[in-house]
């Protein structure tokens, strides 16, 4: 088949590409721009999702911190929870003839009561005194001419009191007792 294309027919193709043409670039605009847009939101969410990740990963390690810490708080406190209990069985039980306390005197005062001697030398060692220190027993001078000094108390039912262990035997002076 032949056809035969005049002028006015070729004047209308070209006015028909024309527009074509121009209907193209304009949806190519409108496709690079549409384009830019869906990029610069997969930046920005790209980077949201990061900066989530970055802050998902300082919160796990501060929550495994905080775990530790939390614990550690429980081993303590479940420690401190036995330590009452024995306390409270040793207080409900009362005090027996015998129990002892070690009372701990600085220059002749008393500092403070521990339930052992072992104890009492020990908080000596906080306050200054050689933690190697050989104590010895006391001899009679006065409490006040010893720094330290350890005296055990002994329980009495008898007189519902503590008693002092070790009683200085009056010396006899000129004969008298």
């Amino acid at each position: 088949m032949i056809r035969i294309v005049t002028l006015a027919r070729l004047a209308q193709l070209k006015d028909a590409a024309r527009t074509a043409s121009e209907q193209a670039r304009q949806t190519s605009g409108g496709a690079n721009e549409a384009f830019g847009r869906h990029v610069r939101e997969l930046w920005n969410v790209t980077d949201r999702a990061e900066r989530a990740e970055a802050t998902t990963t300082e919160v796990g390690a501060l929550l495994s911190g905080a775990l530790a810490e939390l614990s550690d708080a429980q081993q303590e406190l479940l420690r401190k929870d036995i330590e009452i209990r024995r306390l409270r069985e040793e207080l409900s039980r009362g005090l027996r003839e015998g129990d002892a306390v070690t009372v701990l005197m600085h220059h002749g005062e008393p500092h403070a009561v521990y339930a052992s001697r072992e104890a009492a030398h020990a908080d000596t060692a906080t306050h200054g005194y050689p933690a190697d220190h050989v104590w010895t027993p006391c001899d009679e001078r006065p409490a006040a001419a010893f720094t330290w000094r350890c005296e055990a108390f002994t329980y009495n039912p008898a007189t519902n009191a503590f008693h002092r262990v070790s009683r200085s035997v009056p010396r006899a002076l000129d004969g008298a007792a």
